[in-house]
């Protein structure tokens, strides 16, 4: 099995493809910015038009921009903290720079990989099944919408279930995001919640994938603390956080 820096070592090259940098940058004591070049073997869901990405793997921060903004940006990240930079008050003043060129800050979230020191098979009240690729396709449903991704059938590697006799009551899914690394996402019927099936889905999977010698990772939002605790609880921990600059008018769209 890998150990958590090869694990380490794999998210950091997959995050430099991700936006045109070099995985050592991240190691770095010192703020890094370069030009953004998303990579063919960039991770699926990214999509252009991006004006900046930031990254910390909680060294620094490496910022990947375009013309337009890089002179805003170096001079946010030479201003603040670099784990400050993903927080308010800060991000108005970089947004307030950002608006005469018509761009805002849009997702921001943080990300986790396995502890293979903590990582373990969970137990579960329910009976858990392994589906391989073909045995969910009846599964894409609003319910199950965490696990799979109905835009992107073809990226869904693996899944997890748990059943209450013959009813699926959780289900874990993941996406091969990236040559390497296969996010997860899970979900529980609400009438099941908070009796640990989540944890006992993810951490199965996340077994399942690094026996596939893949890297399993998980996203989630610092205000989703539901998330957040099954992550940890599953034995995965905080690896780096991300934020993207996209134009306001993108951002607009998605609020309306």
């Amino acid at each position: 099995m890998m150990t958590n820096k090869d694990i380490l070592h794999i998210a950091m090259e997959q995050s430099a493809a991700d936006i045109g940098c070099k995985a050592e940058d991240f190691l770095s004591d010192k703020n890094v910015v370069v030009p953004l070049n998303m990579g063919s073997n960039a991770k699926r869901y990214y999509k252009l038009p991006i004006g900046c990405d930031f990254i910390s793997y909680g060294n620094n921060v490496v910022a990947a921009v375009t013309d337009e903004v890089a002179d805003i940006v170096a001079e946010y990240i030479s201003k603040f903290e670099f784990y400050h930079c993903f927080e308010t008050p800060n991000m108005h003043w970089l947004n307030e720079r950002l608006s005469s060129k018509g761009q805002t800050t849009c997702f921001m979230a943080e990300y986790y990989l396995p502890d293979v020191n903590r990582l373990a098979s969970l137990p579960c009240v329910f009976e858990m099944r392994v589906l391989e690729k073909g045995q969910f396709e009846d599964l894409y449903l609003q319910e199950w919408s965490n696990a799979l991704c109905s835009d992107r059938k073809q990226l869904d590697m693996l899944a997890v279930g748990a059943y209450d006799g013959g009813k699926l009551v959780g289900l874990a899914g993941c996406s091969a995001d990236a040559d390497e690394m296969w996010q997860i996402g899970v979900d529980v019927l609400p009438g099941y919640r908070r009796n640990g099936i989540a944890s006992a889905l993810t951490s199965k999977l996340a077994l399942e994938i690094l026996d596939r010698d893949k890297v399993p990772f998980y996203c989630t939002a610092w205000s989703n603390i539901r998330s957040v605790r099954n992550a940890v609880k599953s034995g995965l921990i905080p690896a780096w956080a991300e934020m993207t600059v996209k134009p306001a008018d993108t951002v607009k769209s998605m609020n309306t």
